[in-house]
């Protein structure tokens, strides 16, 4: 009788998440009564928005919105063929932007954006916002305008091709065999100054609008890193060796639409993959670790981090030199005939 209970409540749940699905506006109905599984996204994007405006006021020693626009420019100089006029409808928020942020931004974002503006500013035509923008730039004074000269390394350049790849397909390719997902760590002490070359590899990694919402919080405190550990999932047996972690960190304040709420994600996710290989080259191990959306973990892992609401866990990574006689899974990789399509759209 409990399992005949069971199928005829399996099949009304089918039956109405099946409708739930033809009807545009009953997704939303079905988890505001059903299910608070997406209330922690809102309230994160909601605190994204209100941060983001906190932020664009130069609350931080970056800002997003500067980075983006400069970004929105570099593009535009790079286009074949290049408009005359472009970024017009934006440029004066961007100049008065960088004025404000001169004495509390970091040096390497506003060197960049002094180059990127001076180089606008070089070939932009005549248009009565981008005029306006030229003459409150070029009057300000040359410490107001940029930290140094106009070297033109954060400009947009021309890639230097004359040379082979510094690493080739199948050096990186042997990178990639090499590194495995380690969980048995000697207790040797992990560097800083390895974990902040990593980090700076990471760093590089692309990101939409260059924003790069995201940040490394490093725990190597033996007490601290358990205490990190002990709250995803998936590390029992092993987490009590783990001799540092990394908790990346997403932060929704980068952007002021809903649309982007996933960016977190795939931005933090391309820079731990290059942070994984970085550690890999100077002999470091490490481990990504899934982080669940779990309110209660949500909870302990934002009150251990002191995050803002904005701010949310995106993964971990264990860090450390691997013992020698610890095993690593094989983990059969799929096909790249399975992996991969070419051309295959709709019929």
């Amino acid at each position: 009788m409990k399992r005949f209970k069971n199928r005829v409540k399996n099949s009304i749940r089918i039956s109405w998440l099946r409708l739930v699905l033809r009807v545009p506006f009953l997704p939303g109905l079905h988890y505001l009564l059903f299910s608070r599984a997406f209330d922690r996204e809102l309230r994160g994007v909601i605190a994204g928005h209100l941060a983001f405006e906190r932020n664009s006021a130069n609350a931080e020693k970056s800002n997003y919105s500067l980075r983006r626009n400069i970004h929105r420019i570099e593009k535009g100089l790079i286009m074949r063929p290049r408009r005359e006029n472009f970024a017009a409808g934006y440029i004066q928020e961007v100049v008065e932007s960088y004025i404000a942020g001169h004495d509390c931004l970091n040096e390497s974002e506003l060197n960049w954006a002094y180059e990127v503006l001076c180089e606008y500013f070089s070939v932009a035509g005549g248009h009565k916002s981008i005029d306006k923008a030229r003459a409150r730039f070029e009057q300000l004074p040359g410490i107001t305008r940029g930290y140094h000269a106009n070297t033109g390394a954060h400009k947009p350049h021309l890639r230097d091709l004359s040379n082979a790849p510094p690493v080739t397909l199948d050096a990186l390719k042997a990178l990639s065999v090499r590194r495995r997902s380690v969980r048995w760590f000697s207790q040797e002490p992990v560097p800083r100054d390895y974990i902040d070359r990593a980090i700076e590899v990471a760093s590089l990694a692309p990101s939409a609008c260059n924003r790069q919402p995201f940040q490394y919080r490093i725990f190597d405190q033996p007490d601290l890193v358990q205490q990190v550990v002990a709250l995803p999932m998936g590390i029992k047996g092993y987490g009590e060796n783990i001799p540092a972690v990394a908790v990346l960190v997403g932060r929704l304040r980068a952007y002021p639409h809903p649309r982007d709420r996933h960016v977190i994600y795939i931005d933090a996710s391309l820079s731990a993959m290059a942070f994984m290989y970085a550690l890999e080259t100077m002999g470091l191990a490490s481990c990504p670790i899934n982080w669940p959306d779990i309110p209660e973990r949500e909870k302990a892992m934002k009150s251990l981090l002191g995050l803002a609401d904005d701010e949310r866990p995106v993964m971990l990574v264990a860090i450390g030199y691997p013992d020698p006689q610890g095993l690593v899974p094989g983990s059969s990789k799929v096909p790249v005939s399975d992996l991969r399509t070419y051309n295959s759209i709709a019929k």
